[in-house]
C-alpha cells in the first residue's frame, strides 16, 4: 500500500454527486431581463401614425399676437388712493369706505372688461406710484384674483421716497 493511500484513508469520503447545470440563478437572470424590457419598451404608437392635418402655412395670413394688457393705474391720494381702469374713469378707495370703494371698482372692472371683450385669461398689469400704501395694492389684487383674473403683473414706477 502506498503512503496516499494509508493516508488518506482514515479521512471521511465525501459523496460526489453530479449536480448540473444550475437553473435557478439563470432562471431569476431572464425574469430580471424580461422586466427590463417590458419596462424601457415604446409601448405608444409613433406620432406620424396619428390622423392630423396642419394647415398650410401663407405668408398673407396675419399672425396672432399677445393681447395688450389692461393697465390700471394706482395712485396715491390724501386719504387713500385712486384707482384708473384704462381709459376709464377714476376709482377713489378711502380709508373709510374700503369695502363699497372695493365693490364699485369690482364693477367699474368688469364693466371694462365686457366692453373691451375680454377673457379672464388676458394680461392685466397693474402701475403703483411708489408712494401707494401697500394694503390698498394688496386689497386691489385680491379683488382681481377674486374676479377670476389670472395673467396679473405689477410696475413699479419710480423710487421709493427715502425715509
Amino acid at each position: 500500500m502506498d503512503i496516499r493511500s494509508h493516508i488518506t484513508k482514515n479521512f471521511p469520503r465525501q459523496n460526489t454527486y453530479f449536480t448540473g447545470a444550475r437553473l435557478a440563478p439563470l432562471i431569476d437572470m431572464v425574469f430580471l431581463l424580461l422586466i427590463f424590457f417590458i419596462i424601457v419598451a415604446k409601448w405608444r404608437p409613433e406620432e406620424d401614425f396619428l390622423p392630423i392635418k396642419l394647415p398650410s402655412a401663407q405668408a398673407s395670413q396675419t399672425s396672432i399676437g399677445r393681447t395688450e394688457p389692461l393697465r390700471i393705474h394706482i395712485t396715491s391720494i390724501a386719504n387713500g388712493c385712486s384707482v384708473q381702469i384704462g381709459q376709464a374713469d377714476a376709482i377713489n378707495i378711502s380709508e373709510k369706505n374700503v369695502e363699497a370703494n372695493l365693490a364699485a371698482l369690482a364693477e367699474k372692472t368688469t364693466a371694462v372688461l365686457s366692453s373691451q371683450s375680454r377673457f379672464p385669461g388676458d394680461p392685466v398689469e397693474i402701475v403703483c406710484e411708489p408712494d401707494v400704501k401697500s394694503d390698498y395694492w394688496v386689497k386691489i389684487y385680491d379683488l382681481l384674483c377674486g374676479m377670476n383674473l389670472t395673467d396679473i403683473t405689477f410696475t413699479m414706477t419710480g423710487q421709493s421716497p427715502a425715509k
